[in-house]
C-alpha cells in the first residue's frame, strides 16, 4: 500500500512510524487533531497511546501481539482502502488469472488471428504454395499444417539431421535371392541392387506417409465450433 519503510515487525522505531502512516493514510480513524498522542513516536507513552488505539479500532489482539495487532490492521486498512476506491478496483484482475489466459493465449497462437482478412489468406496460400502444401477451403487448416511442417521439417535440428550424410551398411548380394536368372551375372548383380534400392525408397515412403497421416490427426483432433454453420467440427 506504497509503505516505503522497511519490515516494521522488530524495529521499533519503524514500528511506530508504520503505525501512524497507517492511521495518517489509510485508517484515519481519528481525526487530524488527535493524532497527536500516536505521532509522538519518541514518546515514552507511546505505547500505552497504541493499546489505546488498538481498543479505538475494536482491534482483538493486545499490544503485546505485535505481530498479530500489524496483520490485523493492515486488513482493516485494505478494507477501507477497497471501501473508498471500489470504483477503481473492482474491475481489476488477479495476477494469477492473466498468468493463466496468457498462457492459453501462448499455447494456442492462432486463435486470434482474422481468417477473413485479405492479407491473411494471401500470405497463407503464398506459403502453401513455396512448402507445396495440398490447398484447403479453411485457412488456418492450411496455415496449422504448414506450422508442423516447418516445425517437424525446417528447424535448425532437422535441417542439421537432413544434410547428413547416410553411411550405408554393406551388403552381401549373394544372400539375396534375385527369383529370376537373365542369364548373365552381372545383369543379375544389377537387379539385385535395384531391387533393394526399390526396398529402401518403399521404406521411406511408408515413412513418410506415417509423418502425413500424423499431421492430419494433428489437425482433426481439434475440432472448433463454428457457429455460422451451426454445428460443431471441419
Amino acid at each position: 500500500m506504497s509503505f516505503s519503510g522497511v519490515c516494521p515487525y522488530d524495529d521499533e522505531t519503524e514500528f511506530r512510524n508504520f503505525i501512524v502512516w497507517l492511521e495518517d493514510q489509510k485508517i484515519r480513524h481519528y481525526k487530524i487533531e488527535d493524532r497527536g498522542n500516536l505521532r509522538n513516536i519518541h514518546s515514552s507513552d507511546w505505547p500505552k497511546f497504541f493499546e489505546k488505539y488498538l481498543k479505538d479500532v475494536n482491534c482483538p489482539f493486545k499490544i503485546q501481539d505485535r505481530q498479530e495487532a500489524i496483520d490485523w490492521l493492515l486488513g482493516l486498512a485494505v478494507r477501507l482502502e477497497y471501501g473508498d476506491n471500489a470504483e477503481k478496483y473492482k474491475d481489476l484482475v488477479p495476477d494469477n488469472t492473466k498468468n493463466a489466459d496468457n498462457a492459453a493465449k501462448n499455447a494456442e497462437p492462432l486463435i486470434n488471428l482474422d481468417v477473413n482478412n485479405p492479407d491473411f489468406k494471401a500470405g497463407v496460400m503464398a506459403l502453401a504454395n513455396l512448402l507445396q502444401i495440398q490447398r484447403h477451403d479453411d485457412y488456418l487448416v492450411m496455415l496449422k499444417a504448414i506450422r508442423i511442417l516447418v516445425q517437424e521439417r525446417l528447424t535448425q535440428d532437422a535441417v542439421a539431421k537432413a544434410n547428413q550424410t547416410k553411411e550405408g551398411l554393406p551388403v552381401a548380394l549373394d544372400k539375396h535371392i534375385l527369383g529370376f536368372d537373365t542369364g548373365d551375372a552381372v545383369l543379375n548383380e544389377a537387379a539385385q541392387i535395384l531391387r533393394l534400392l526399390h526396398i529402401e525408397e518403399l521404406r521411406e515412403l511408408q515413412t513418410k506417409i506415417n509423418e502425413a497421416i500424423v499431421a492430419v490427426q494433428a489437425i482433426i483432433a481439434d475440432p472448433k465450433t463454428d457457429h455460422r454453420l451451426g454445428k460443431v467440427g471441419r
